[in-house]
């Protein structure tokens, strides 16, 4: 039998098992320096071990990470890789950089089971959840290709995070801990396509983590056909969770709207939005839409605009969002697919 992954292991794991091997509870904070500040993944190189120490914790745990067997890059700064799992699995990640700041857009699973009309990552079809460390484990291997510390996260890879829910929260406290890699939990977001029960072990948790929802629409039948996990969780009962979630945490929440033409980018859906998200703290951001199939297709200048001021007018915080990486499918799911074909 496989040993289990040594990326799953918190820093609490860590303490237990030094303490159950006999070992000094110290070498738990040296074996989380090792695997999440400098992206060493094999005990032979960690010196401040004994050989015999090495060798066990070889024969413990798998220490195999994921491996970047892709890359595309664009002119504005921003790089998409294909990375495959241990076990072959295979997902993307991103970075995208603005300014200073570099953030690694992360997968929460191995394709996507919500399966939302005009998202590659969804047209592939679902094949596993991943584990909280194979999640986390995504940013230290895109630093160490990098060369470079990235210094926020959003959760809104491949996959809906809050279907798979104890391993995303898992993550974000690996990340989080000081003693592993140190992440602010204010750098980190989570993106939901509104799974309600997620969103309210999010506020449960206490961790702080800001959320973003996708919405794309403001009316059922509309976001029953764009995000079909709304015939589960709609609107009239996503809504008052939004509003519970916001008294529960104090935290504004960022509403994602991408814009497809003719089909949810009019004036009167505009209004529709104003009305929906009344008495919401919401930030409110569009985004021209990444056209992957023909039948949704990107919103035009003037429309996103005309759609943002009545925002404004009404007294919504809102931006479009500078699109990135369009020359190199940045979309979720679009390098899998072409790599495939």
């Amino acid at each position: 039998m496989k040993p289990p992954s040594a990326f799953d292991r918190s820093y609490e794991d860590w303490l237990s098992i030094f303490e159950e091997i006999g070992q000094p509870s110290y070498r738990a904070g040296q074996i989380c320096g090792w695997l999440w500040r400098r992206g060493v993944t094999s005990p032979s190189e960690m010196t401040d071990f004994s050989k015999p120490l090495r060798e066990q914790l070889a024969s413990m745990f798998d220490f195999t990470p994921p491996v970047i067997e892709d890359e595309s890059r664009s002119g504005d700064g921003t790089r998409k890789f294909l990375m495959r799992l241990p076990g072959g699995a295979k997902i993307e990640t991103a970075v995208l950089k603005q300014g200073d700041r570099v953030t690694a857009c992360l997968s929460t699973q191995v394709g996507c089971p919500v399966s939302c009309p005009f998202c590659a990552t969804g047209a592939g079809g679902f094949e596993r959840d991943m584990s909280r460390g194979e999640i986390a484990y995504q940013l230290v291997v895109m630093e160490k290709f990098l060369g470079r510390e990235i210094n926020s996260v959003v959760f809104m890879g491949m996959g809906e995070p809050f279907l798979n829910t104890d391993a995303t929260l898992g993550a974000v406290r690996i990340l989080n801990n000081p003693k592993t890699r140190g992440l602010g939990i204010r750098h980190m977001t989570i993106s939901t396509a509104g799974i309600i029960p997620g969103i309210n072990a999010l506020a449960e948790s206490g961790l702080g983590v800001r959320l973003a929802v996708s919405l794309h629409a403001a009316d059922n039948e509309l976001r029953d056909e764009l995000v079909p996990c709304n015939t589960s969780y709609p609107l009239d009962e996503l809504i008052p969770v939004l509003h519970e979630y916001q008294r529960a945490t104090g935290d504004r929440i960022t509403i994602e709207y991408a814009m497809f033409k003719g089909k949810n980018d009019s004036l009167d859906h505009a209004r529709s939005l104003v009305r929906l998200l009344r008495g919401l703290h919401s930030y409110v951001n569009i985004i021209p839409a990444n056209a992957v199939t023909p039948r949704y297709s990107r919103s035009l200048p003037r429309d996103i605009l005309r759609f943002q001021s009545v925002l404004k007018a009404a007294g919504f915080e809102s931006e479009i969002r500078v699109e990135r990486g369009r020359e190199i499918s940045a979309a979720c799911g679009q390098l899998k697919r072409d790599k495939a074909s």
